[in-house]
């Protein structure tokens, strides 16, 4: 895809929808078998692009909370198939979901987009579709054409924003609340004293790798939810990509890498990606907090007006300063009876594991968008095509 096009329309300011990020996710093998690419066309014009993720192999145990999952145990060991569901992931694996286009599609071009992301889950032979991780605004643009089409909307894991705007990073510290103010300078003096601790930002971070994934895999053995695992191929990728601006939070023990906070950065937007933590030392030594705070103290010396983290551990990240984005899928099934047995059954096990972990925090979380009213029908757009990048 030409790389102009996608700059004038995948979001300017989310360092996860830059191109080089797509174009690492295809060399990789963070889980999905493929990736396709809807191109809504206008003459010409493309006048918008829907991403797609492949996952015929997906387990519904890998997917929901710990409780779901151990409920779901004696399941697996005596019928695995059971817990095997195929789907089609529409918008982003690692980010918030975005139909990327240059301005609010009509009724019409989203309707196209809907049909053939069902069309590609019928050749593909991929029972349910799912449009992930969709923000309020967009999915009520949306969420018309889609309930039209079967599907039904449920909330999922919010991401976590910090919006900046200070001087300095002395000057985010002192904006917070007393509580939280005192504490994070207790966790940066604990970590200022563990012996051999620092903190570098490293530009290049090739040569970190095999320590990167390792600290990685700590994490990823203790995660709720393995939907994607990054590997060797995607991060060397993003490595040597020309886009987006990235850097590595590198804690050092001395010469020995303990903690990671991999940050990515287009226009005034940051992202602190993944994150790998040394357990042997994580929480005596804070590495936790001081990765994120090295990365907040980057982000601000960047210009940026705001960093997204990932949708884990709320309460730090609350104590951080920062806020819950809501988020919902869309999901459908191209057969009716799963349809209707995913509509009776998922939204309850999903909203069990969002109440969970968001725990004390769940009274930040807005209520479900609504949908708008059903805009007037605009003149037809060409029929989609898919197409790789």
């Amino acid at each position: 895809m030409p790389s102009e096009v996608w700059r004038e329309l995948a979001p300017a300011h989310d360092p996860l929808w830059s191109q080089g990020v797509f174009a690492a996710m295809e060399r990789g093998n963070l889980g999905p078998e493929g990736y396709r690419y809807l191109l809504l066309r206008r003459g010409d014009e493309t006048p918008a692009v829907l991403p797609l993720c492949l996952f015929p192999e997906l387990r519904l145990d890998d997917v929901v909370g710990p409780r779901e999952r151990r409920l779901l145990r004696p399941v697996r060991a005596m019928c695995p198939g059971l817990l095997r569901m195929p789907m089609l992931f529409c918008g982003h694996l690692l980010g918030q979901g975005h139909v990327a286009a240059a301005g609010p599609l009509p009724p019409e071009a989203v309707r196209l987009l809907v049909s053939a992301a069902g069309d590609v889950a019928d050749w593909s032979g991929l029972g349910t579709v799912v449009f992930k991780d969709f923000g309020d605004a967009e999915l009520a643009l949306l969420r018309p054409e889609l309930e039209r089409a079967g599907y039904f909307v449920t909330r999922s894991m919010p991401d976590t924003e910090l919006r900046l705007g200070y001087d300095s990073f002395e000057a985010y510290v002192r904006a917070l609340p007393a509580k939280p103010r005192r504490n994070a300078r207790s966790k940066l003096r604990k970590f200022a004293a563990w012996p051999g601790a620092r903190v570098e930002i490293v530009e290049d971070f090739a040569p970190l790798l095999p320590d990167v994934l390792a600290l990685y895999e700590q994490v990823m053995d203790r995660a709720d939810q393995t939907l994607d695992r990054l590997d060797t191929s995607f991060l060397t990728a993003l490595a040597d990509s020309a886009e987006p601006r990235r850097a590595l939070v590198a804690v050092f023990e001395d010469d020995r890498l303990v903690a990671f906070l991999l940050c990515l950065f287009r226009g005034t937007g940051a992202t602190g990606a993944r994150i790998g933590l040394d357990y042997r030392i994580a929480h005596e030594a804070r590495l936790y907090h001081a990765v994120h705070y090295a990365a907040i103290r980057l982000a601000i010396e960047s210009g940026c007006t705001h960093i997204r983290f990932a949708q884990t551990a709320y309460t730090p990240k609350v104590e951080l300063g920062c806020g819950l984005v809501p988020q919902s899928y869309a999901l459908t099934h191209r057969r009716p009876l799963p349809r209707a047995l995913l509509r009776a059954l998922l939204p309850r096990a999903l909203d069990a594991a969002l109440a969970e972990a968001l725990g004390a925090h769940a009274d930040l979380l807005p209520a479900s968008v609504a949908a708008p009213p059903p805009a007037p029908a605009a003149a037809p757009e060409k029929r989609t095509s898919h197409a790789p990048s």
